[in-house]
């Protein structure tokens, strides 16, 4: 061991870097990690092994929340590193510059440039990351670790890299990588602002020639009341979501996402942001004057003024001639200003001037520039040859793909965009795994520039940030206007397809999707539309001050990249949804930001106006096509049964329809792609599950057993209703298996209950009625109304007595002009059925075959040929028995026999009372028709009406009227006249005046 540590200290002293630590030995003492101390070392001396770290702190408070940034403790091997902390949210960031002196002829930020705007290329990098262990959790992955960097990442990317990048020095092209991460998070505070602040802080630590500090802060507005430093909380209260960064006197980036915001109020949150941004400054300077470095002298890639003159001689003019011709088009002007660098190129090739060719295309980019700057300002004329506050010809087209839930085509000028909309289940809804915010978003804005929209060829591969801050800023602006998730629980997904590119793409797709969602159906509260302001300045070149400047209302691709700005404002007639402001030079004073949004108020007033004159308000969701999206209400017993063993049989449906099936607390929520599937989901849930059964309404049903009088439906979730003979078809039917089968589904309707709870079903009422039934029918007969479901009664609780009655006011509806107000009147079956199980317990104890009728004998007798059936005449006669005297009447009707009754109650039928008034005709059931008038016998009184004898076996029913009393007696005869039948074929008879 002894041999073993010399040869350490050996190796250590040719080596200073190889220590204990180098080898992962460790040694535990009094809490500190390093190599344990004598007892007997000085106490002037430092512990051996024990590492002292130099740390500097600066602390203030912004908003009423305590800051602090801090230095020297973590990452000191970067070339600047902070760690700003606001509360239990701490965020790292960390600064580094490529080593050696090469020089690239751009500015490479990685990641935020695009390969169709050669002039964003940078070379400052900026990655910012959230991993999950800054709240305590473990990546919900396969791999449990972060992956590639999500929207949310790359928009706070985007967010510290846009105030940041002017403040480089001109013809800076070193390479440049600022990594910002979330250290710890307590939910409250939105990391991005602290991320953008504390790398302003790390490059003013840093070696690295730079124009800051910059202070970023958020402000927010509650009632009316402007919040500094607003929590998450907060905003989602807040109608302002403001995000300002600046130096000491300029305006550096504006991202806003507002309620329909005024200009006036959006103007007075701009006032408030500025000096509150700027509390950030002092603090970053104290620290870098305590642990800064001194900044390094870095080469710069500068244009000598003798080759600036000698290529503006040869290219100034034929630029110029080109610029002032509005007749040009983009790509023509592109290819003429392409012909004149390589004509000048040939020039200096002649010449064999190789430090004027190796400069050239950015010598010529800024002879352009100055050429373009000084017409507008001096003439106040375009590229296009527009006015400064002129928009572009504008061709708008909503409903561009019919067979879509909702499209838009969009024109501004060269500018085109197609926007669809897409609407899915609230399960469709994007899951977000980020620190801070919601945990889903249900309406998405997917932006896409192909490299075909500007005549190019590119490579699409991953998400390019480009894409994403334009299609968010898109989104941002469109969030305000959507109605509330309780009206309008759809997922909606944009997407906006750029099909041509020259200037404003993003306010384009703003105008597009606002289209495209009321072509939807969305009830949109108004119509949202964007416009992009550009600027163009006359600096001072000796003092940096801004002499004169010109705003442009609308500006296209070239006066974007030429220009100072591009303030991009999106709105309602009411105010501002959402803003990004993106600029060039090193600042720009807040009073021309605010005065360029009275300019961009009034183009996008006339932006308005033509979409309006498009589409105003919401399309029609009748359409079939479109999709449906309904929300049922279950116990949660019924739920389980509906989802199945492991979710299977809910698996099962959504696979047979291609509907969206989301189940929730006593909810089932089915998203289907028209009505046609809707309707199929449906009735699958109503089988399974069931639901409120109302009368008339529709319903599918399973034939379980068949029985002589009709069958037992199985149908709504396991419930069984009868379907009687008589409701079988609009045609006789004379055997039940004639017409369905066990095991068969059907449609069947609802048309009421009887006293015992019993369902009644009818096939017939779901069957278009017979061509000649329909002509039957009499003229000016009352419209038969369709009756309001009520809520149906218990029969439970009612007495004998009443139940009676309620039997007998259905068997005896009233006259024509009362049946439709007592539409249930009718709906009472012959017999009175219970179960079909009930049913089968009754045929087995009577000792019955199936074929025979399971109703109990009379007691009277009736002659039928040679068969006897008894019947009690009596005023006492239970509901069963005149069921049943009834339903043998009806059964008579269609028979051509004649029948005797040898009762002592019941009157003797004669001729003459067989014959109608003024005939001899007997009344035969082909010949009573609706409005036949015959003379009839009373046949029995009851408490509500009377049971009517027709002659020829004819049993007829008349209720009494209301306030219309009188007596009768048993025997009377009486004038009557058809006046309906009930849905069993019984004649519904009313008085007729003698007179």
């Amino acid at each position: 061991m002894a041999m073993f540590s010399l040869a350490i200290r050996a190796r250590a002293k040719a080596n200073p870097l190889l220590t204990r630590r180098a080898l992962h030995f460790r040694n535990f003492c009094n809490g500190r990690f390093g190599l344990s101390a004598s007892e007997s070392s000085p106490p002037d001396r430092p512990v051996a092994g024990t590492k002292f770290l130099e740390s500097f702190k600066e602390e203030f408070e912004i908003g009423s929340r305590v800051i602090s940034l801090e230095t020297g403790k973590i990452a000191r091997f970067a070339n600047g590193a902070v760690v700003l902390g606001m509360e239990e949210t701490k965020v790292l960031s960390t600064v580094a510059a490529a080593k050696g002196d090469t020089v690239r002829d751009f500015l490479p930020l990685t990641g935020l440039a695009s390969v169709w705007s050669h002039w964003e290329f940078s070379s400052f990098k900026v990655d910012y990351q959230e991993k999950q262990f800054a709240q305590g959790l473990i990546p919900n992955t396969f791999m449990r670790r972060e992956g590639a960097p999500k929207e949310r990442e790359l928009l706070c990317g985007r967010l510290i890299d846009r105030p940041i990048r002017p403040l480089f020095p001109a013809g800076f092209y070193h390479e440049i990588q600022v990594m910002a991460s979330v250290l710890s998070s307590d939910g409250k505070q939105d990391p991005d602002v602290l991320a953008a602040n504390a790398t302003s802080a790390a490059l003013m630590l840093s070696d690295i020639p730079w124009g800051g500090p910059i202070g970023v802060v958020r402000i927010g507005r509650i009632c009316g009341q402007f919040i500094v430093n607003p929590t998450m909380d907060e905003l989602s209260l807040s109608d302002l979501n403001l995000v300002y960064a600046c130096t000491r006197d300029k305006t550096l980036m504006i991202d806003v996402q507002a309620r329909e915001i005024t200009e006036k109020d959006l103007e007075a949150g701009l006032r408030l942001a500025h000096p509150e941004a700027v509390k950030y400054l002092e603090p970053q300077i104290r620290l870098a004057a305590k642990a800064g470095k001194q900044k390094k002298e870095y080469k710069l890639s500068m244009v000598s003024e003798q080759i600036f003159e000698k290529v503006r001689k040869l290219a100034e003019a034929p630029i110029d001639a080109v610029f002032t011709d509005p007749s040009y088009g983009k790509f023509e002007r592109g290819e003429a200003l392409e012909k004149i660098t390589q004509d000048v190129k040939s020039a200096l090739e002649e010449e064999c001037d190789e430090q004027s060719l190796k400069v050239l295309p950015k010598v010529v980019d800024t002879v352009r520039k100055k050429v373009v700057r000084k017409r507008i300002i001096s003439e106040g004329f375009r590229l296009d040859g527009r006015h400064l506050d002129e928009v572009r010809p504008i061709y708008c087209e909503a409903g561009h793909l019919p067979i879509l839930h909702g499209s838009a085509l969009f024109n501004r000028g060269d500018t085109q965009v197609l926007c669809t909309v897409t609407l899915g289940a609230p399960q469709d809804a994007q899951r977000l795994d980020s620190l801070v915010g919601p945990p889903t978003k249900r309406f998405m804005l997917h932006y896409s520039f192909p490299p075909f929209c500007i005549d190019e060829i590119g490579k699409r591969a991953g998400l390019n940030r480009r894409e994403v801050g334009h299609g968010t800023l898109a989104e941002k602006a469109l969030l305000a206007v959507l109605p509330p998730e309780d009206d309008f629980p759809y997922t909606v997904r944009i997407n906006s397809e750029v099909m041509a590119s020259d200037g404003s793409t993003s306010m384009a797709t703003v105008c597009g999707g606002s289209m495209a969602l009321m072509d939807a159906g969305i009830p949109l509260r108004e119509h949202v539309a964007g416009v992009s302001v550009g600027l163009v300045t006359d600096v001072d070149p000796e003092s940096g001050e801004i002499t004169d400047y010109r705003i442009l209302t609308d500006i296209l691709g070239l006066e974007d990249h030429l220009g100072d700005m591009d303030f991009k404002i999106a709105g309602t007639r009411n105010g501002v949804t959402a803003i990004q402001l993106d600029i060039k030079p090193a600042g720009i004073p807040l009073d021309i930001i605010c005065e360029s949004l009275e300019p961009a108020r009034k183009g996008r007033l006339q932006i308005l106006d033509h979409m309006e004159q498009e589409i105003s308000v919401p399309r029609n969701q009748d359409d079939r096509n479109s999709p449906r999206l309904v929300t049922l209400k279950f116990s949660n017993d019924a739920i389980r049964r509906f989802i199945g063993p492991l979710g299977a049989l809910k698996r099962k449906i959504e696979e047979e329809t291609g509907a969206r099936i989301s189940v929730g607390d006593g909810t089932i929520t089915v998203a289907a792609k028209n009505q046609a599937v809707m309707e199929k989901v449906q009735d699958k849930v109503d089988f399974i599950v069931g639901r409120e059964i109302v009368v008339g309404g529709i319903y599918k049903g399973i034939v379980m057993s068949i029985k002589e009088y009709g069958a037992f439906v199985e149908f709504n979730g396991g419930q069984q209703g009868l379907l009687h003979i008589s409701e079988l078809s609009h045609e006789p039917v004379s055997r039940v298996s004639d017409v369905v089968s066990v095991g068969q589904q059907i449609s069947l309707m609802c048309i009421g209950q009887d006293v015992r709870g019993n369902i009644k079903l009818s096939r017939k009422a779901t069957l278009p009625r017979p061509e000649s039934e329909t002509k039957s029918v009499v003229e000016g007969s009352a419209p038969v109304t369709k009756e309001k479901p009520n809520i149906w009664a218990s029969p439970e609780n009612m007495s004998k007595g009443e139940q009676l009655e309620s039997t007998l006011e259905e068997l005896v509806p009233s006259k024509m002009e009362n049946t439709e107000s007592n539409g249930s009147a009718s709906l009472m079956p012959s017999v009175v059925i219970r179960s079909a199980a009930e049913c089968d317990e009754e045929e087995k104890s009577a000792g019955l075959s199936k074929t025979s009728k399971s109703a109990p004998k009379p007691k009277g007798t009736l002659k039928k040929g040679s068969k006897q059936k008894k019947i009690q005449s009596s005023d006492n006669m239970p509901d069963l028995s005149l069921s049943i005297m009834l339903s043998e009447s009806l059964s008579r009707m269609g028979g051509n026999k004649e029948f005797t009754s040898q009762d002592e109650g019941e009157a003797n039928l004669s001729d003459q009372n067989d014959k109608e008034i003024g005939g001899n005709t007997p009344v035969t059931p082909q010949k009573l028709k609706l409005g036949k008038k015959v003379t009839a016998k009373i046949y029995q009184i009851r408490a509500r009406g009377l049971v009517l004898d027709l002659g020829g076996g004819i049993r007829g029913m008349y209720k009494f009227e209301p306030n219309g009393e009188r007596e009768f007696t048993v025997g009377e005869e009486l004038l009557v006249q058809c006046s309906s039948f009930t849905s069993k074929g019984i004649p519904v008879m009313s008085m007729v005046d003698e007179e």
